[in-house]
């Protein structure tokens, strides 16, 4: 049977190319030619991963198809153990530094109204975060670095990170390096594509880029009973209305304003009948902080807050604090690398200062373990720009290119800055 996620005839060979950005300087050694012929079906590429989402944890084709398109360009990359990710060094000169690289290749439980011809074809799944993008730029990358340690100018090895699960808790990052993933790894760098910067921006920061973020689920019980005596039983719409109301104000008053702190339910839910007075009730949402301190404090801070504000409704509590991800926070000596990646691939016009998202990212957790820097993509589109998580974003391509360019230079600039 063919797989849902096997590319046309001619792999990613392709005769055209888009336009382009100016200012860059040359890759090495004509790889400028080689990108020129793999654009188009990197670009082609990333459509049919749009239109073949997979979820977080179940991304088994677009692991097979990152796989036998890495095998086609002469690398050897071996499958994570569940077979949802891939991890591929490319091997230059041995004794040389390893450096990663990191992609997300999993989709968002959202349907897709977009009228493209690369549209989703799998009902409530949808590429609505980049993460197409990161993949089809990553196997660019790939693509590019395999030929320069073919004529032996790669000057160590480059390890290749398909991750899967990034948008779920667990989260894929701990899987990736519970596999070896950063075994030997000096520093490791991602991007993430950002529709507020134009195709040609490289949104780069120092320190925390985005926040931590938490699960939170309360569940309610009680008695139940009639609207009309709401006095000989426990309302819990009443309880519920204080949890999503009162906890989050409270909770921002118990640290420092500069921390960040914000808790936000995105779901409530309670009883089905206008005069029945319901026995359980849910509320579940994220919690988000800006500060690691703030974060080490945060379960403690909700449950005591929750508890008190809950206690005068006799409802039974049930909280659960899911431990999410921490910030990503870029180490100073990596986002120099990145700097001179970026002026090298797009000019140093392509520079820009970024702010400290309220996002998570799970790349925080490789960066317990090892120094690095993620680094925005800029992926605008003309007109007004749709924000990540809706199902209607939808990139500029011409950011693959961009993309592929900075991801060769930072991983070219890392491997001669770590020797």
């Amino acid at each position: 049977m063919t797989s849902a996620l096997t590319l046309p005839s001619g792999g990613l060979l392709a005769s055209s190319r888009p336009e382009t950005t100016t200012g860059y300087q040359p890759l090495p050694f004509e790889l400028d030619h080689l990108l020129a012929l793999r654009v188009p079906g990197l670009i082609e590429t990333r459509r049919h991963i749009h239109s073949h989402p997979e979820l977080s944890g179940e991304e088994f084709e677009t692991a097979a198809l990152v796989h036998r398109e890495l095998s086609l360009a002469g690398l050897k990359p071996r499958l994570l153990p569940k077979g949802n990710g891939v991890i591929c060094d490319i091997d230059g000169r041995p004794d040389g530094p390893v450096i990663a690289l990191r992609a997300d290749i999993d989709a968002l439980p959202l349907d897709d109204p977009k009228d493209v011809p690369y549209r989703s074809t799998v009902e409530g799944v949808c590429h609505a975060c980049g993460h197409d993008v990161h993949t089809s730029v990553m196997l660019g990358v790939g693509m590019l670095l395999a030929q320069l340690a073919d004529i032996g100018q790669l000057d160590g090895r480059v390890r290749l990170i398909f991750q899967p699960a990034e948008e779920i808790l667990p989260c894929g990052s701990l899987e990736v390096i519970e596999a070896g993933g950063l075994e030997d790894v000096a520093q490791i760098f991602a991007l993430h594509c950002d529709p507020n910067l134009p195709v040609g921006k490289v949104g780069l920061r120092v320190g925390p880029i985005t926040a931590a973020a938490d699960n939170v689920t309360v569940r309610l019980t009680g008695p139940g009973g009639h609207t009309a005596r709401p006095h000989l039983t426990v309302d819990l719409v009443d309880a519920l209305g204080r949890l999503v109301t009162e906890v989050p104000t409270l909770i921002s008053r118990r640290v420092p304003a500069n921390s960040g702190l914000l808790l936000v339910f995105g779901h409530a839910s309670a009883g089905t009948r206008y005069n029945v007075i319901p026995s359980e009730a849910c509320a579940a949402g994220t919690l988000r902080v800006m500060d690691r301190d703030t974060w080490d404090e945060a379960p403690k801070i909700v449950a005591q807050v929750v508890r008190d504000v809950l206690a005068p409704t006799g409802a039974t509590v049930d909280l659960e604090y899911l431990r999410g991800r921490p910030p990503v926070t870029n180490d100073a000596r990596a986002i120099g690398v990145l700097t001179a990646a970026t002026a090298a691939a797009l000019g140093p016009d392509g520079i820009a200062e970024t702010p400290q998202s309220m996002g998570g990212e799970d790349f925080s957790w490789y960066l317990e373990h090892v120094p690095g820097a993620l680094a925005r993509l800029g992926v605008g589109r003309s007109g007004p720009n749709v924000d990540l998580h809706r199902a209607s974003f939808d990139v500029d391509e011409r950011a693959i290119e961009a993309g592929v360019r900075l991801m060769v230079q930072t991983a070219l600039r890392a491997l001669a800055a770590a020797r």
